[in-house]
């Protein structure tokens, strides 16, 4: 029932979106030239490896140049690649990976490879089910590479205080996991989309002169 339901709300949101997706994806190769799609690898169920699809957001080449994660004010990031994450839109072509198996709508957040073979045999217990798009850590973290110091300390700082947590978060959900959780996740999830949606183009009108009054 889960993968049905996956693969109709994949099906839905990429049919709705496809314009929009194709003026993205044209945008991020007039500003910054390159493959407009970001391929990564994460882990999923039963410790398989996959390529996560998102909307490019940094240069060319930026996993050379730079930290396995975000830091706080990643130079890598492009002016339209902020925009792209703070709106969240960056992750839409995720749901390419819901209709090929590799992700479902609601669960724990993908990892990288690098971080995952740390995990001990407790922690591993969260990839015994499909990451997900969205979830309890997705929601509660959206701002995750704000807190993240810049430069080298940065993947110090993220398994100092956040992997532990983070993975607590997600075998507290999949312990309490039910249709009813995934669908308040998803409502928060949607919420916090639209939100984002249109604050965003609101901050980037300049403030209004009132100087003359």
């Amino acid at each position: 029932m889960r993968r049905i339901a996956d693969i109709i709300a994949a099906l839905l949101v990429l049919s709705l979106l496809a314009p929009l997706l194709v003026l993205i994806a044209v945008a991020i190769i007039f500003l910054a030239p390159g493959n407009p799609f970001y391929r990564s690898w994460r882990i999923g169920r039963g410790g398989k490896r996959f390529r996560m699809w998102k909307f490019r957001t940094m240069v060319p080449n930026a996993a050379r140049i730079g930290p396995l994660i975000t830091v706080k004010n990643d130079s890598r990031i492009t002016a339209f690649g902020r925009l792209l994450r703070k709106t969240k839109v960056d992750e839409v072509p995720q749901f390419l990976n819901v209709l090929l198996g590799d992700m479902t709508l609601v669960g724990p957040r993908p990892e990288v490879p690098e971080i995952v073979d740390l995990y001990d045999v407790q922690q591993r217990a969260v990839l015994s089910v499909k990451p997900g798009i969205t979830g309890p850590v997705q929601l509660r973290w959206a701002d995750e590479s704000e807190a993240i110091p810049e430069g080298d300390r940065g993947i110090r700082y993220y398994l100092d205080h956040l992997m532990d947590c983070k993975i607590r978060v997600d075998l507290e959900y999949l312990r309490a996991r039910t249709s009813l959780t995934d669908a308040q996740v998803l409502w928060d999830t949607a919420a916090l989309f639209l939100r984002r949606l249109i604050a965003n183009p609101l901050r980037q009108r300049p403030p209004r002169d009132t100087s003359a009054a």
